[in-house]
This record gives C-alpha cells, sequence and structure tokens, in this order.
C-alpha cells in the first residue's frame, strides 16, 4: 500500500502486484547477439574506426587481446595514442570481452 496522503486516489498503485511481463529486460537478460550490438553501438557512436577493427577480429582467438589492449593501455594498437576512453566505452569493451567466449544459443 503507498504510504502518503494520496493513498486512495490511484487505487491501481495501492497493491504490491507487479505485473513482470512489462518490466523492462535487463540487458544482461537479452540475447547474446542483442548484447553484442548494444555494446557495439555504443563503441562506435565514439570511435567507429575501433568498431571496425573490433568487428574485424570478432570470433577470432585474438580479439579478447586486442579488447584487453585497448582497456589496458588506452591506445588503439597502431599507434595511436589516446588520453583513454569514456567510462561508458570501457563497460562496452569489458562486456564485449565476457560475450566473446560465451557460447552462441
Amino acid at each position: 500500500m503507498i504510504n502518503s496522503k494520496y493513498a486512495g486516489f490511484f487505487p491501481e498503485l495501492d497493491h504490491h502486484e507487479v505485473d513482470e511481463t512489462t518490466r523492462p529486460m535487463p540487458l544482461r537478460e537479452l540475447p547474446r547477439q542483442v548484447q553484442i550490438d548494444h555494446e557495439m553501438g555504443i563503441i562506435r557512436a565514439h570511435h567507429a574506426r575501433i568498431a571496425g577493427a573490433i568487428e574485424m577480429f570478432w570470433g577470432h582467438k585474438d580479439c579478447v587481446e586486442y579488447l584487453q589492449q585497448l582497456i589496458l593501455s588506452g591506445g588503439d594498437g597502431v599507434g595511436r595514442a589516446r588520453v583513454g576512453f569514456k567510462q561508458e566505452v570501457i563497460a562496452a569493451l569489458m562486456h564485449l570481452i565476457t560475450l566473446h567466449d560465451l557460447p552462441e544459443h
């Protein structure tokens, strides 16, 4: 029950039942490819060339090493130094490392 001075005015809100069918699905519960596309979209929005390189490497054994190198060195692997990545880009790169080695469903 709503504990406020408005309790009773909105009867549809006066219960604790949650309709799970309309709850937004967390990213980690979405299919693997949807998660990959989401993370690649973040990277592409900030670093299109790096996103292209990841797409070329994706599925190869060297892909995870490339992603780790991007995170650890802050560089792009071809001599172009970076000041660093935005937090959302780092999170996307890290999530891609996890997703790379997961089996496809």
